[in-house]
């Protein structure tokens, strides 16, 4: 067994990419079969596709990085994240070492409930009805225990709720909540079977005719939170005070948490570290992404999904707090080897681990940019690396693609017009 899951001495971004994954292979978590995986060799087969969606004709890749120096609950962790952005992984990455000098994240889940709805329409006494399926919950929630594995693993359905609907664009009806804990699935296809169990019974209870019945994505009975201390000290670099960068810090989050159009580029940003885990271990993005701006929303007003503040020593304190209904079973998850081996090198036993990472990984990331609006602006390290993007659109050499970059951004003139020119003026040397 291995000591660490972190990567050994040396930077780990100045390696080659054979050097990486040699760094991971020493690292004793994954064998040679799961980093080919990772590393896209032979990754996701045309086959395997053709078993995920239809009319396949091929596979489509982005770029899969490691963000290092995450500490969750005391327990080291390497993060694979997807993604085509640049700056994401490097900000995530320093941020977590800044947050290592607090103490690193501390992590909650809640227990991993999701609520099914059941839409039931042309019921002519609403209220009635709502009593007579409440009185028989038990006996519904017998019904809707259709998964005996689901049942043995400790989960199951756990509640009914019925909430009536007044003054919709087509009147009145019922919705019935089925919440049921789906342990480590994501946990759609185990609600939508359960609803289609209760369906006719709540026919007959009811009267009336049931419509949709469907998981809900906004997953507020399955929330992950984590906080986070950086100490005053550990945010000052070049000419910033650790003053001056927490305090910008702090304005930057209070414009989000009052203004919806500053608040939907913050959460956009969380997400940025939010999905490119989601999408490393083939886990519904969009499922999470829905419920993270329907939770932010649901005061009634659009804000930011993050918190800031300060303790009585000066130091910057983080909260983030956010519905994340994630699976490591089932799915596409079960199905990509890549998927299979990111959630391996992370060390994750539970769809809980899984959100805890996945919540901190966030956190990291609206750290990473908030730090940056509220100091030297979010483009001087992100053009820093798209430089290497337009160099390599603009078709430089693999050896000339360094020194590209490294005049482009002499120049901060990084658009690939001027990097043809560039090339062009080499060549003719």
């Amino acid at each position: 067994m291995p000591n660490s899951n972190q990567p050994s001495q040396g930077k780990f971004y100045n390696l080659s990419i054979a050097e990486r994954l040699q760094r991971l292979a020493d690292s004793g978590y994954l064998n040679e079969e799961e980093l080919a995986a990772l590393s896209g060799k032979p990754g996701l087969t045309t086959s395997q596709a053709d078993h995920m969606i239809e009319n396949v004709v091929g596979t489509f890749s982005l770029p899969l990085g490691i963000a290092q120096h995450f500490v969750v609950n005391g327990r080291e962790i390497l993060v694979p994240m997807v993604i085509e952005e640049p700056s994401v992984v490097a900000a995530a990455s320093y941020m977590a070492r800044l947050v290592q000098a607090g103490g690193g994240f501390k992590t909650v889940c809640n227990p991993p409930e999701m609520i099914g709805q059941m839409q039931v329409l042309n019921v002519k006494d609403l209220e009635g009805a709502r009593t007579k399926i409440l009185a028989k919950k038990e006996q519904l929630l017998i019904a809707a225990a259709v998964d005996p594995m689901l049942q043995k693993l400790g989960g199951g359905p756990r509640d009914i709720e019925v909430h009536i609907i007044e003054n919709s664009p087509i009147g009145s009806f019922l919705v019935l909540h089925l919440i049921e804990d789906v342990r480590d699935a994501m946990g759609a296809n185990a609600i939508n079977t359960a609803l289609e169990a209760l369906s006719p019974l709540v026919e007959d209870i009811t009267g009336g005719q049931v419509l949709l019945r469907i998981l809900s994505n906004l997953a507020d009975r399955r929330l992950a939170k984590v906080t986070c201390r950086i100490p005053l000290n550990e945010l000052a670099f070049k000419n910033f005070s650790g003053e001056q960068v927490r305090d910008g810090i702090l304005a930057a989050w209070a414009f989000a948490a009052v203004d919806p159009y500053r608040a939907a580029t913050h959460n956009k940003g969380i997400m940025n570290g939010v999905d490119a885990v989601l999408l490393a271990t083939a886990n519904d993005w969009r499922a999470v992404e829905a419920g993270a701006h329907a939770f932010a929303a649901r005061s009634g007003k659009y804000t930011s999904l993050s918190q800031w503040s300060k303790n009585k020593n000066g130091d910057l304190l983080g909260e983030l707090e956010m519905p994340m209904a994630v699976g490591i079973v089932g799915g596409a998850t079960q199905v990509h080897p890549g998927a299979r081996a990111a959630l391996k090198l992370m060390g994750v036993k539970s769809a809980s681990d899984l959100a805890e990472i996945i919540v901190s990984v966030g956190l990291a990331q609206n750290l990473g940019a908030l730090r940056a609006l509220a100091t030297e602006g979010i483009q001087r390290g992100h053009m820093a690396l798209h430089a290497r993007q337009v160099a390599v659109a603009a078709g430089a050499p693999e050896d000339l693609v360094n020194p590209l970059v490294e005049q482009l951004i002499k120049e901060n003139n990084i658009r690939i017009e001027r990097a043809l020119e560039i090339l062009k003026s080499w060549s003719q040397k």
